[in-house]
């Protein structure tokens, strides 16, 4: 039976295109905020990170009050390397907001969320957002729509979706464009008649699917979902169906369900609602919580598998120890078990080494989120360079392939195209958009992305746009060599002094300033040629007289590029480390002696000339 009184709804769409700011309007326009009351901007997006990127990382719902109708809403990342959180996502909810922009259009993960919606058979509504933009092309925007609705293979239904048009910003629907209405009842109304209730039935044997897990101090796990069927009360008994293992008689100790922003506790939750619930330890996300004289598991939540990995080692250079708060390989293994929790799409894997734990993600981005989140947290840890995940199929290796979109100047196409296929990568569209701009669309392989947005940024001066997204796993490319240059690395411990830095001027670029303190093996910065050099950073001026000691006063330096976390793991080869901790971020070598490295490097040449003679 479907649930009159209630709408399970989610918004999705491309990085950017004004998803959080329409959640923060519709919540105000509902009266779940006082009419004096103040909010901050984009107050769905919480974690600090989400509001230094202007992005969202973890979806999070929130409920409003419409008439007698409660709707659910589901706030999504727009990502590709969040996919694990809209996928996860999708399954409480009955119909989605497909968020597009004015004037950009679907972009490609417009494409990416729109086909995990599509793929669930989920009704949409199409918002046409930013109608106010003085680049706006409506009706191109919405005939894009449709061409992207057709290409991922909608079904008739699918296809005859409504259009409604927004200004998110001011909290402005229009069921046409040029109509007068100057609040958002349109869109409500539309919500209401175009998305169906829940199919849900309160007499049937209780079934509630874990989509996400929350902490709290006071009373631990929480967990949260939509209760598929029948009803869960306070003293009563319950069954946990894991993976592998019912476990029965257990009892809650909170029951909540959701307004605004804030979970209310109730004494009992109705089939069809977003709920959470608290007092079962050691759930995970896909767990059933079911009745507990016959559970019944709902299928648990499949997502896309990782296709990028990195190394976390625990902190053994020189400076270990004096900065973090957690730096041994039991805080680290727990913290990043304790991710894994609420995050589906990361995987955690032993290695042979105790002290280190090779970590698999969706790509880039989410890795620097969990690096930069376990920082700020206190933790200290070595990462190394990001690798993509292989398979092999009868014999043969496999790699994963990206489909790549470019936006940039036409003076740049040249550029870019070679420095793309130089990785590998073969051009599959290539459009005119008219203003001297032009649109990429290249197929490559994930290995071939890494390293390359800071350099797309630095060869389109800043105005290129890029996006990712996942395509299929082909037969490998072949080698891909990502860094032209050396690195200039310190040769022994101490302070980087002026003088030595003048000397560096003709031999690279430096990324750390003056009176850093460093130790052997360090990475100072990036050399002007191919081949590392080990410099001495920390080596004074010999003193004379007066006039010689007072001298380097004068002189003047170009200041350091400081390069953020990003731009640390898009730099490093795989010979090198990123030594991470809550006050610094330093770049070093695996390998800290430079004649072990010599000698390392010497052997390997050696053997890859052997394999080749003998072939």
């Amino acid at each position: 039976m479907r649930k009159s009184n209630i709408r399970n709804i989610a918004i999705i769409a491309h990085v950017d295109h004004g998803k959080t700011t329409l959640v923060d309007a519709l919540l105000h326009q509902s009266g779940t905020f006082g009419e004096h009351q103040t909010i901050d901007d984009r107050v769905m997006d919480s974690m600090d990170l989400e509001k230094e990127r202007g992005i969202t990382i973890t979806a999070k719902n929130t409920a409003i009050q419409y008439d007698d109708i409660k709707i659910n809403i589901v706030d999504t990342p727009g990502h590709a390397d969040f996919g694990g959180e809209v996928e996860r996502s999708l399954n409480l909810v009955d119909g989605v907001l497909l968020l597009v922009d004015a004037s950009e259009g679907p972009l490609p993960q417009t494409r990416f969320v729109l086909q995990k919606a599509l793929s669930r058979k989920l009704p949409v509504i199409l918002i046409i957002n930013k109608i106010d933009r003085p680049d706006s092309r409506i009706s191109e925007v919405v005939d894009e729509v449709y061409d992207l609705f057709i290409d991922l293979d909608a079904n008739e239904d699918q296809i005859e979706f409504p259009i409604i048009y927004t200004n998110a910003k001011d909290g402005v629907a229009h069921l046409e464009i040029d109509d007068e209405n100057t609040n958002l009842k349109p869109l409500f109304d539309l919500i209401i008649t175009e998305i169906k209730g829940p199919e849900a039935d309160d007499e049937k044997p209780t079934q509630f699917l874990i989509t996400n897990i929350d902490y709290d101090s006071y009373v631990g796990q929480i967990a949260v979902g939509r209760l598929g069927n029948g009803l869960i009360e306070m003293n009563k008994l319950y069954s946990l169906c894991t993976e592998n293992s019912i476990i029965n008689n257990l009892k809650l100790s909170a029951c909540y369900t959701f307004k605004g922003l804030k979970k209310i506790k109730v004494d009992k939750l109705e089939a069809g609602d977003i709920i959470a619930v608290a007092g079962i330890d050691n759930i995970n996300i896909g767990d059933t919580i079911s009745s507990n004289d016959d559970p019944i598991p709902f299928p648990r939540i499949e997502v896309d598998k990782p296709t990028v990995s990195m190394f976390f080692h625990v902190n053994n250079g020189p400076f270990a120890g004096k900065e973090g708060k957690y730096v041994t390989s039991r805080n680290i293994k727990e913290r990043l078990q304790l991710e894994t929790l609420g995050n589906v799409s990361l995987k955690i894997k032993e290695t042979n080494e105790t002290d280190v734990f090779e970590v698999c993600g969706r790509g880039e981005l989410q890795m620097a989120i969990l690096i930069e989140t376990m920082r700020r947290e206190g933790f200290e840890f070595m990462v190394s360079k990001p690798q993509v995940i292989t398979k092999n199929e009868n014999g043969q290796l496999f790699e994963p392939v990206e489909n790549l979109y470019l936006d940039l100047d036409e003076s740049h196409v040249g550029t870019i195209t070679e420095k793309i296929s130089n990785r590998k990568g073969k051009m599959v569209n290539l459009q005119n958009n008219g203003f001297g701009r032009t649109t990429l669309q290249f197929k490559i392989p994930s290995r071939g992305l890494i390293g390359f947005r800071s350099q797309f940024l630095t060869d389109t001066k800043g105005t290129g746009i890029m996006n990712t997204l996942f395509d299929n796993y082909e037969p490998w490319a072949g080698n891909i060599s990502h860094r032209q240059s050396g690195v200039l690395i310190a040769d022994r411990p101490g302070k980087i002094t002026t003088y030595a830095s003048l000397g560096m001027v003709d031999r690279g670029e430096l990324y750390l300033e003056v009176g850093t303190e460093v130790y052997k093996g360090m990475i100072l910065g990036k050399r002007n040629r191919p081949g590392d050099l080990d410099v001495n950073i920390t080596k004074e001026k010999k003193l004379t007289n007066m006039r010689a000691s007072s001298s380097d006063a004068t002189v003047v330096l170009r200041p350091p590029q400081n390069l953020s976390l990003d731009q640390c793991i898009e730099f490093i080869a795989e010979d090198e480390l990123i030594e991470v901790t809550p006050s610094n971020i330093r770049m070093r070598k695996m390998e800290l002696d430079a004649n072990k490295r010599i000698s390392e490097a010497k052997k390997k040449k050696d053997n890859k000339w052997n394999i080749n003679y003998l072939n």
